[in-house]
C-alpha cells in the first residue's frame, strides 16, 4: 500500500464513522479560485495527482479522479498504483461527477465535502441529487483536513497596494461603479468571494496564491461601507489607513460565516452562485431576498480601462525582449548537450527578472521537449526533466507579472531537425492561430463563435486539441481570468464563460495546439486585445490587437500550406517584431532577430 492509498483508507476509516458513503474533494479553495494555495491541496496530497483541476470522489471501497484533456496523460502516471481509477472528463462512455452519484449513491446514502469547497450552483445540485436518494447530504466537516496532521498554514502575505498610475481608476470611483450595479440589480447588499475581483476593486496585491497575486479575503459591499474580511496581520498600518480613507472596514478573515447570519430581515443580497461558496450561502438568513447575479466587477475587471492597455503594451515589449533573448540563447546553446527542461525555464525566468518592473513569474513555466510537450500543463522540476537534444520541438509557454500588467505566450521552437509530419503539424496549428488573430466580427460575438477560426485547419484533417483556444488575462492579476474565453465547448455551470460577449478592453490569448502522445506537442500563443473597428449600417464591428512581439519558427513552417492573406499578416507581424524588439537587442541578438522574422515568400 503506497502513501495515497494509505490517505485514502485513513478518510474511508473517517467516512464509516460518520456513517457516510461518498466524500467529495474538489480542486479548490474558499473562494472557488482556479488554482489554489497549498493549504487547500486536499485533493493532489490524497490522490498524488498535482494537476491544477481534477475532482476526487471516495466511496466506502473505492476512489475516482476525474480530470480535463489537458492532464490525461499526466494522471494516468501519477495515479499508477494509488488504487484511484482516472475519469477522463468529456470522453465517450464517462459520467460526470453528478452523474456517477446519482448512479452510485445508494437509497438513504449519504454524500459528504466541505461545503466551503463547493460553489452554490454545486451544492445545490448535490443537495437535489441526494434529496432524490431520499439522503443525507453532509457539508459541515472538512474530513480531509482532519487526518492531514502536518497540512501547511494558510498563507498570509503581505497586502500591498496599487498605485491609480497602473490600475487606472481609484477604489473609490471602483467602489461606486460596483453599488450603481447593485442599484440596477436591485441590491442592497453585496458579497465579493472571488479574489481576483475584491483586489481589482480595492486597488491592492497581494501573493497568498502562488503566480496570482491575490488576497485571502472576502467583502461584503453595504450602500454605505465596505466591508473587507482578511487575516489582519497581513494588513500594514499604512495600507489599512489608505483602505479605511476610502470607506473600507476590516474584519478577521473568518468572521464572515457569522456575520452573514445577522443581516437584516429587508436584505437584497447579490452574489455570483459560481463564485460564492455553499457554507456562506446557508449561513445567510432564510428571509432575506437572494439576488443571483454575474459579480459586476468581473466584467468590468476584464475590460481593460485606457491606462491598463497602455501599460499593458509597455508589458508585453518588456516581455518580448527577454522572450527574443531566451530564444536566441537558446538556439546558440541547444548543441552543447547541457541544456534541461528546469535550466531552459530558469533561463527565461533570469532574462525576464533583468527588468526592474518584472515581479515574479504569472504562472509555473511550462518547458517541455518532444513527448514531454504532448502533455499540455507538463512543467518540469529541479529533479525530474527532460535533457534537450539537438533535434525536434522545444515547447515553453511562460509569462510574468510586470507592474504594468500580466504576460503569457507560448513558443514552439525547433532545437534541430524536424521531420516534414513536425512541420505540417506545425504549420496547421500557426494557420489557425493566425485565422483567430486576423478575426473581425460582428459586437455581441462570443468565444464559442469564434473558435472554429482557429480550429478550422485542424478540423479540416479530422485532428483537434483537448483545452480551450483562448482564455481571459488579467492586469497584474490571474493570468487566467474570466468571464470571455474562447471555445466552442458550452458549460452549464461555470464562472468564465463562451457566451459571454467579446468587448473592448478585453485582453484574451490566442493559443492553438496539437498534442501527439508518446511524440511531441505543438502550441502558438499570442494574447489579443479586443477593440472596436469601424461602426457601419450592419452594426458595430471588433477586431484584435495583438500584445505580443515574438517571431515564429520559420524552420518549421511550411509557407505553401498557407493562404496569402494569412503569409502577408505573418510577414508583416514579423517585420513588426524587428521593429519593437530590434532596437533593445545587442548587436548579436539582433542579427539573430532579423533573419528570424525576414520575409517568407
Amino acid at each position: 500500500m503506497n502513501v495515497n492509498q494509505e490517505r485514502i483508507a485513513k478518510l474511508q476509516e473517517k467516512m464509516q464513522a460518520a456513517d457516510m458513503d461518498m466524500y467529495l474533494v474538489p480542486t479548490a479553495d474558499f473562494h472557488q479560485s482556479e488554482y489554489v494555495g497549498t493549504y487547500f491541496k486536499v485533493r493532489a496530497w490524497l490522490s498524488g495527482f498535482s494537476g491544477s483541476a481534477g475532482t476526487l470522489l471516495v466511496t466506502r471501497e473505492n476512489a475516482y479522479l476525474w480530470t480535463d484533456g489537458r492532464y490525461f496523460i499526466q494522471a494516468a502516471k501519477q495515479l499508477e498504483g494509488t488504487g484511484v481509477t482516472l475519469m477522463k472528463m468529456g470522453e465517450e462512455g464517462v459520467p460526470t461527477v453528478e452523474e456517477f452519484i446519482k448512479e452510485n449513491l445508494p437509497m438513504n446514502g449519504c454524500l459528504g465535502c466541505d461545503g466551503r469547497t463547493i460553489h452554490v450552483a454545486e451544492g445545490k445540485d448535490f443537495e437535489a441529487l441526494v434529496q432524490e436518494k431520499e439522503g443525507r447530504f453532509e457539508y459541515q466537516d472538512d474530513l480531509a483536513g482532519e487526518i492531514w496532521t502536518d497540512r501547511p498554514e494558510m498563507s498570509k502575505e503581505p497586502v500591498y497596494t496599487l498605485d491609480v498610475k497602473y490600475a487606472g481608476k481609484s477604489r473609490e470611483d471602483k467602489i461606486q461603479d460596483v453599488r450603481d450595479a447593485m442599484k440596477d440589480a436591485g441590491a442592497n447588499v453585496h458579497i465579493i468571494s472571488s479574489m481576483d475581483d475584491i483586489v481589482w476593486l480595492l486597488n491592492i496585491r497581494g501573493n497568498d496564491i502562488i503566480y496570482n497575486p491575490v488576497v485571502m479575503s472576502y467583502v461584503m459591499v453595504t450602500m454605505e461601507q465596505v466591508h473587507f474580511y482578511v487575516q489582519e496581520e497581513a494588513v500594514s498600518a499604512q495600507v489599512r489607513a489608505e483602505l479605511e480613507k476610502a470607506g473600507v472596514v476590516l474584519h478577521d478573515y473568518f468572521a464572515i460565516y457569522e456575520d452573514v447570519k445577522e443581516l437584516a430581515e429587508d436584505s437584497k443580497i447579490m452574489l455570483e452562485d459560481a463564485c460564492t461558496n455553499y457554507t456562506l450561502y446557508k449561513n445567510l438568513p432564510g428571509n432575506v431576498e437572494v439576488i443571483f447575479q454575474s459579480n459586476p466587477a468581473a466584467i468590468m475587471k476584464g475590460c481593460k480601462n485606457e491606462v491598463e492597455m497602455k501599460n499593458i503594451r509597455i508589458a508585453h515589449i518588456k516581455d518580448a525582449k527577454a522572450m527574443c533573448r531566451f530564444i536566441y540563447w537558446f538556439k546558440n546553446n541547444v548543441n552543447s548537450g547541457e541544456i534541461t527542461e528546469y535550466s531552459a525555464a530558469e533561463k527565461s525566468l533570469e532574462f525576464r527578472k533583468e527588468d526592474e518592473d518584472c515581479l515574479d513569474l504569472s504562472f509555473e513555466t511550462i518547458c517541455a521537449y518532444e513527448a514531454n510537450a504532448a502533455m499540455c500543463h507538463y512543467a518540469p522540476t529541479e529533479t525530474e526533466y527532460a535533457k534537450v537534444e539537438p533535434k525536434g520541438f522545444f515547447l515553453i509557454d511562460s509569462g510574468a507579472q510586470y507592474w504594468q500588467g500580466t504576460t503569457d505566450i507560448t513558443r514552439t521552437i525547433a532545437a534541430g531537425e524536424l521531420t516534414q509530419e513536425q512541420k505540417e503539424n506545425f504549420t496547421l496549428v500557426l494557420q489557425g492561430h493566425i485565422r483567430l488573430a486576423m478575426a473581425k466580427f460582428q459586437y455581441g460575438c462570443s468565444g464559442a463563435n469564434l473558435d472554429v477560426l482557429a480550429r478550422g485547419p485542424l478540423w479540416e484533417r479530422a485532428m483537434d486539441f483537448n483545452h480551450g483556444t483562448g482564455h481571459g488575462v488579467g492586469y497584474l492579476l490571474n493570468v487566467h481570468e474570466g468571464p470571455q474565453n474562447i471555445n466552442w465547448r458550452m458549460r452549464a455551470n461555470g464562472r468564465r464563460g463562451n457566451t459571454t460577449p467579446l468587448e473592448e478592453g478585453m485582453l484574451t490569448s490566442d493559443e492553438p495546439g496539437l498534442y501527439l502522445e508518446g511524440k511531441y506537442g505543438i502550441r502558438t500563443e499570442n494574447l489579443l486585445l479586443c477593440r472596436k473597428a469601424e461602426k457601419n449600417g450592419y452594426g458595430q464591428f471588433m477586431e484584435f490587437e495583438n500584445m505580443t512581439w515574438v517571431p515564429y519558427e520559420r524552420e518549421a513552417i511550411l509557407p505553401e500550406m498557407l493562404t496569402k492573406a494569412e503569409l502577408a499578416w505573418l510577414n508583416a507581424y514579423h517585420q513588426k517584431v524587428y521593429e519593437i524588439v530590434g532596437p533593445m537587442l545587442s548587436e548579436e541578438e539582433r542579427q539573430w532577430l532579423k533573419e528570424a522574422t525576414a520575409e517568407i515568400k
